[in-house]
């Protein structure tokens, strides 16, 4: 019986993951898998070394150090010593996973790098960790094959899972009516982020913006999306104060329906691209990350579908910027100016074309059959 061993970072990571494990049981009956996931890799009869809960934090906290170093150490002893197994998938959560890449590589582990590190956007110097530890990358974006090749590394490009995985619109009228809005009337959502850090410095000026557009626009109706990787306290205690109504675990019907979007960066802005929602994102943090992020970028976007276009089709309110009059603004041109809100959707509309329809999950599950073929 071949043994797999997948370490992911955060919840979208575990998804992700999870649909590998599915494909990969369904080629490849033999084989045994345990890791650090959450609950969609536990679904898939994957044994969780450890769960997620301490992975998702960001910041430099000594405690969120601490940590992760004390689970690199175990996770690492684990592997190398116990488990020993044919090859270690690592998905996402470049800092933890590129670290543990080192000793493993050392152990003379075979390893594949899923949906890897964003080089590309910043800390480029970490290519060469891959080169060194990564035995092939499994790449997500079409222009990440070349760079990863021009550096000698094996890349495989697998297409992005988003394409295949996410659900088609939802009925516009069946969805509003359902949760208690008004089909007649313009919908825009919150998206405050899946972290408690976003949550803390994004969701009280997202509702800020939200109650200034509503007083200005009394015909628009709100509502905040609620992460289903946090628990309802956690969102309580940042939306307190607030009538509008809540959604959780409905992300992308959500998506889908709203009129215009209010977004915290990430994946989100990919998903609402990919269902041509106009939207702007936001984000800030503590200055000193900010300001490290701006030594270390290798570009001057954050969103992806800005990146993958090459052009600046989502408004991006960063940082210092982050304020209740450039949101409302940005929103009211996107209900408003129908030239505006034209051009954005024709934009989105490009992102999509720019993906390959390939089958990511099924296309990373080829790939480590191969490997396990091979011994």
């Amino acid at each position: 019986m071949k043994k797999i061993f997948i370490i992911t970072g955060e919840y979208s990571g575990d998804i992700h993951a999870s649909r590998v494990v599915r494909a990969l049981k369904a080629k490849y009956s033999d084989v045994r898998i345990e890791g650090i996931g959450g609950e969609n890799l536990r679904a898939e009869g994957v044994k969780l070394f450890s769960d997620q809960k301490k992975m998702g934090a960001m910041g430099v906290s000594p405690a969120i150090i601490f940590n992760h170093v004390m689970l690199g150490k175990r996770v690492v002893d684990y592997i190398v010593n116990d488990y020993k197994p044919d090859l270690v998938l690592l998905v996402d959560y470049g800092a933890f996973n590129l670290n543990v890449s080192k000793f493993l590589h050392k152990a003379g582990i075979k390893i594949f790098y899923y949906i890897p590190p964003q080089v590309w956007a910043s800390r480029k110097w970490r290519i060469n960790v891959i080169k060194k530890n990564i035995d092939k990358v499994l790449c997500i974006f079409p222009f990440e094959k070349e760079l990863y090749e021009s550096y000698g590394i094996e890349t495989h490009y697998c297409g992005h899972p988003l394409v295949s995985q996410l659900p088609k619109k939802v009925d516009r009228d069946e969805f509003l009516i359902s949760h208690g809005f008004d089909p007649a009337r313009k919908l825009v959502s919150i998206f405050p982020g899946s972290r408690k850090f976003e949550l803390k410095n994004l969701a009280s000026v997202f509702i800020k913006a939200a109650k200034d557009l509503q007083k200005k626009h009394p015909e628009l109706q709100f509502c905040i999306s609620h992460a289903p990787n946090l628990a309802d306290d956690v969102y309580d205690k940042y939306i307190k104060g607030t009538d509008f109504k809540v959604i959780k675990g409905e992300n992308q019907a959500l998506l889908s329906v709203s009129d215009a979007l209010i977004l915290a960066s990430g994946t989100v802005a990919l998903e609402a691209a990919l269902y041509e929602t106009p939207m702007i994102i936001a984000y800030r943090g503590p200055i000193i990350l900010y300001w490290i992020y701006l030594l270390v970028r290798c570009i001057n976007m954050v969103c992806l579908p800005n990146i993958i276009s090459g052009k600046f089709i989502v408004p991006e309110i960063l940082e210092h910027s982050v304020n209740v009059n450039n949101i409302s603004y940005n929103i009211e041109k996107l209900l408003y100016d129908k030239e505006a809100r034209a051009s954005q959707i024709e934009g989105l509309s490009g992102v999509g074309q720019l993906l390959s329809d390939k089958i990511s999950s099924d296309e990373a599950a080829n790939e480590i059959c191969k490997e396990l073929n091979r011994n």
